[in-house]
């Protein structure tokens, strides 16, 4: 189970806990999104990522506290090889390709967590899918985006849902494409979107 960042509906928190497996990222549906959270995935450069490595409050958060796995979406390698294109092109993003992917590897191992940083194969994956939809110029694809594509590529015999997923948010992502793509996910019954009226789990999933 992915639970994004935005609406969930009534009586969705014991299902989501059901499951196998659940990602989540700001944590705030944590409650009436259930409260199981296997892994945490953040943005691992520029402003949210120093802001969470900063906060006492993030890191004191219960869904932060129980994960036994931060996943970092941003590949630094990729996000450095970005940094001189996007002076140019956004150059009010001065601090968006600084890394903080060790801030987030040393938290984890405070507190006897795995860290994972995603490859840079499963971003330039989702440009190049994303493409044929004909998106509008953007920075990056949302982080949600990317765990959708990484838990694809590593559970391929698992039964997969996403819940929260308004594609909307901040414009530097081509939010409007990311939709475009998670149909085509679902389409292909790759992917289940969540409605808690008609979805359980199997006993038989594979699991994590």
């Amino acid at each position: 189970m992915i639970v994004g960042n935005g609406e969930i509906a009534d009586g969705s928190a014991d299902r989501i806990d059901a499951a196998d497996l659940v990602v989540r990222f700001k944590c705030g549906s944590f409650g009436k999104g259930g409260r199981r959270t296997d892994v945490v995935a953040v943005c691992n450069t520029g402003r949210p990522a120093k802001s969470m490595l900063t906060s006492s409050e993030w890191r004191d958060k219960q869904a932060v506290v129980d994960a036994s796995e931060i996943w970092s979406v941003r590949d630094p390698q990729k996000f450095e090889a970005m940094r001189a294109p996007l002076a140019q092109s956004h150059p009010e993003l001065d601090d968006f390709c600084d890394d903080y992917t060790e801030g987030f590897a040393a938290f984890a191992a405070e507190t006897g967590k795995r860290h994972v940083v995603i490859d840079e194969t499963v971003h330039e994956a989702v440009d190049a899918a994303r493409g044929l939809h004909q998106p509008e110029p953007y920075v990056v694809p949302s982080s949600g985006l990317i765990v959708i594509a990484e838990i694809l590529a590593r559970h391929l015999d698992d039964d997969i849902a996403n819940a929260g997923f308004g594609h909307a948010g901040w414009n530097g992502h081509p939010f409007s494409a990311e939709r475009w793509l998670v149909e085509s996910f679902i389409s292909a019954g790759r992917l289940r979107r969540f409605n808690p009226s008609d979805f359980s789990f199997s006993s038989s999933s594979q699991g994590a």
